[in-house]
């Protein structure tokens, strides 16, 4: 194990320092474009006016015979592109592809300095985490790059959930993990082909009633891993996000699993399609509502201590801390947004 004052340093001479508190950015929605696509590349600079974060993409739905084109054309966008406050991430290929190296070593040399953020899929374990780590340390001081490019696991195997803790700690460059339900699915030998979202087969029944018909309740199978990957995240100062939500037409189950997501407490979640932007921001922004009474409960309990009643209800120390989560997220949210700025009277 390493002693903290070596795990805060650079992992190549030349490299930037490490951070030792990430970047504090509104992440709501992390939205995924094919950089292949010519007419999809251009619509990035609208883009970045409207989400969060936009990330390239270069594994999953990527044909074999496009990913050198996605590669090139994610470099190509990233240095046309004047991103401001948006973040800026790609997904590499994973790390047994003959992709991948390719991958980290073009896109740093040609836009390492604008780069926030790389995902890493199909993470099993820090080890994998460390080769990136060492690598792009390297590569950071071989081409002048002067801030850290940050790594993002994807959690999308067994292996990977077994190791979420370990992963969530491997590097001083992580900035999150988020959950990949359809490989997750498959490497559990789940009997379902859905992207995220429940199941209506995975559910429970009342009790037998005579003859009265049973009720049931369709259940979330992503529940368990969800808030296991929250708490390794929160554990070591990172962030947890849902993945993909793949059925685009059905926009309610879409909301209700990123809602879920948001109070396990998640930070974001992906978009894949445009209509999921406008959830994603709603969604993972506070209910103004809930803002104001979190707002009264921090002005009736200013140093955070003691206990008062509110509309009949009791707060504490804890409730001040609940409370403080809602109002610092939706300051966050109204830095960068200015109808919830306006919503929130921040």
């Amino acid at each position: 194990m390493k002693l903290p004052r070596q795990f805060y340093r650079p992992l190549a001479i030349g490299a930037p320092e490490p951070f030792r508190e990430l970047p504090v950015r509104l992440e709501r929605m992390i939205h995924f474009v094919p950089p292949h696509n010519d007419k999809m590349r251009a619509k990035v600079p609208e883009l970045v006016r409207q989400v969060d974060v936009v990330l390239g993409n270069l594994e999953d739905a990527i044909p074999a015979d496009a990913k050198e084109a996605a590669r090139a054309g994610f470099i190509k966008m990233a240095e046309e592109t004047d991103f401001g406050t948006t973040g800026l991430w790609t997904r590499i290929n994973c790390l047994n592809s003959p992709w991948v190296l390719d991958d980290i070593t073009e896109i740093v040399a040609a836009a390492g300095n604008k780069l926030d953020v790389m995902m890493l899929p199909k993470v099993e374990g820090p080890w994998d985490v460390h080769y990136l780590d060492q690598l792009l340390a390297q590569l950071e001081a071989r081409r002048g790059v002067t801030k850290p490019i940050l790594i993002h696991a994807i959690l999308e195997t067994a292996e990977g959930v077994k190791n979420v803790e370990a992963i969530a700690q491997a590097s001083p460059r992580m900035h999150g993990i988020s959950l990949g339900p359809a490989d997750l699915a498959a490497s559990r030998g789940m009997k379902t082909t859905r992207v995220g979202g429940g199941h209506p087969d995975y559910k429970v029944l009342s009790d037998p009633g005579g003859d009265a018909p049973r009720q049931s309740a369709q259940q979330d199978p992503w529940h368990y891993t969800i808030a296991r990957m929250v708490d390794a995240c929160q554990a070591n100062g990172i962030k947890a996000f849902y993945g993909p939500f793949g059925d685009f037409a059905d926009l309610d189950a879409c909301e209700a699993q990123f809602r879920n997501a948001f109070l396990l407490g998640c930070a974001g979640a992906w978009s894949l399609h445009p209509t999921q932007i406008s959830i994603a921001k709603r969604v993972f922004s506070p209910d103004p509502g809930e803002v104001d009474f979190a707002k009264r409960i921090l002005a009736a309990m200013p140093d955070g201590t003691g206990a008062v009643m509110i509309d009949g209800k009791m707060q504490d120390d804890a409730t001040w801390k609940q409370a403080k989560v809602i109002v610092d997220l939706a300051r966050l949210v109204a830095s960068k947004d200015s109808d919830y700025a306006a919503l929130y009277g921040l």
